[in-house]
């Protein structure tokens, strides 16, 4: 094998304009032509705000108003998976929003797995993203897959319930997990700090995996700082409302106490702005890059192994062959089968048809000699009347004797 040669990199300074400084604007007009795409998903338990938070998240009705739906008093037997779907459009940048609700998780008297039907839903998506990634034709894959998950605390005050941490461990490593205690202003701003540490220790000692920002070494001190600042944040301790009410003269989203006024655009007042920022206007493209490259990674590496792959440190198949050739000898006995069905079929034909040309062959013989006999009989008369015909007249002889008597 011959020795691999390393090429040094020269960096050359361009002594006239070239032009390519413009990439990132090729990008960008690509990106805006195409659209983004962003899956979202909620869960906690009923009552906690879910659907007034994202309509808060964003500035939209994406939920249907309940005050507007009828009462009803009959209760899921199990946990549902209800998924929303909204093409909304900010300064000509198109947004295909899709907010998935998980409504009965929690609300039952005996809760032990009620993580897994939305644990199915986040792998079934995996699973559909990975069929499309092995097709001939990959020019139109859909990426459905969950690139966010909020989970909602109850603000109870305390620390996580045992469903709060089943619940986090088993979805950590399949989904970007972003905590939020839900109605925080039912805490004192001391109960809210005491809350989030004895959460940020449940979640430490129980090895939960839960998103944050990440860091880089390029990164400017700007970004380094505003990472900070979000991290510091988590749990987020949010307030939802769509809602504005008045304060001192100004219009402000919020929710109106007799004591004041609870502001939710108010970093002082809740942590919902950072929650924003890091969901939608920061790292909205790092989650969906950490979603694929990490997490559906992950996934797909634990597939091909169940499967029956051997699959190397980097995620490759080390046998991809073996498939192919179970696939191509499930053909091979399939198109024997076909073959002989075919062959059976055709067998069969042949013989009916040899049946219906004996019976046509038969009734020519018959026919045949039926003629033959005529013919035969016709032929026999014909040589009768010939006969005749040259011994004389029939009946003349009688008449002629006696003529020849009277003249003797």
């Amino acid at each position: 094998m011959a020795d691999v040669v390393s090429i040094p990199i020269v960096k050359k300074k361009l002594a006239g304009y070239v032009g390519f400084h413009n990439l990132p604007n090729q990008v960008h007009r690509k990106s805006v032509k195409k659209g983004f795409q962003f899956t979202l998903m909620v869960v906690g338990e009923s009552g906690l705000g879910k659907s007034t938070l994202v309509n808060t998240l964003f500035n939209t009705s994406l939920y249907p108003n309940k005050e507007n739906k009828e009462p009803t008093h009959e209760s899921p037997k199990t946990v549902e998976i209800q998924t929303i779907s909204a093409d909304i459009e900010e300064n000509g940048v198109k947004l295909k929003l899709t907010v998935i609700d998980t409504p009965g998780f929690g609300d039952f008297v005996n809760n032990e797995e009620s993580w897994r039907p939305i644990l199915e839903n986040i792998e079934a998506r995996y699973d559909a993203y990975l069929e499309q990634e092995n097709r001939v034709n990959r020019k139109r894959i859909v990426d459905t897959r969950v690139h966010a998950c909020l989970y909602f605390i109850a603000p109870t005050g305390h620390s996580l319930k045992p469903l709060d941490i089943e619940f986090m461990k088993q979805l950590a490593g399949r989904v970007n997990l972003i905590p939020v205690i839900a109605k925080s202003d039912t805490l004192t701003e001391d109960e809210i700090k005491a809350f989030k540490a004895r959460i940020l220790e449940d979640i430490a000692y129980n090895k939960i995996q839960i998103y944050q920002p990440p860091m880089y070494d390029n990164d400017d001190p700007e970004t380094v700082q505003e990472n900070k600042d979000i991290i510091s944040r988590i749990p987020f301790a949010i307030v939802g409302s769509d809602k504005e009410v008045d304060v001192g003269g100004k219009k402000v989203r919020g929710r109106k106490y007799p004591w004041g006024v609870i502001e939710v655009d108010n970093e002082d007042h809740c942590d919902f702005v950072k929650l924003r920022q890091m969901l939608v206007r920061t790292h909205m493209e790092e989650l969906k890059e950490y979603t694929n490259e990490v997490l559906y990674e992950s996934y797909r590496i634990s597939k091909l192994a169940r499967g029956g792959y051997e699959v190397s440190s980097d995620g490759s198949a080390l046998n991809p062959l073996s498939k192919f050739e179970e696939e191509k000898l499930a053909h091979e006995q399939k198109m024997a089968k076909m073959e002989a069905e075919m062959k059976a079929v055709f067998q069969q034909k042949v013989a009916e048809k040899e049946a219906k040309l004996k019976q046509s062959e038969e009734e020519l013989y018959a026919r045949h000699r039926e003629m033959k006999e005529q013919l035969e009989k016709q032929r026999l008369e014909l040589e009768e009347k010939k006969r005749r015909l040259e011994s004389g007249r029939p009946g003349t002889p009688e008449k002629g004797k006696k003529n020849k008597g009277l003249f003797k």
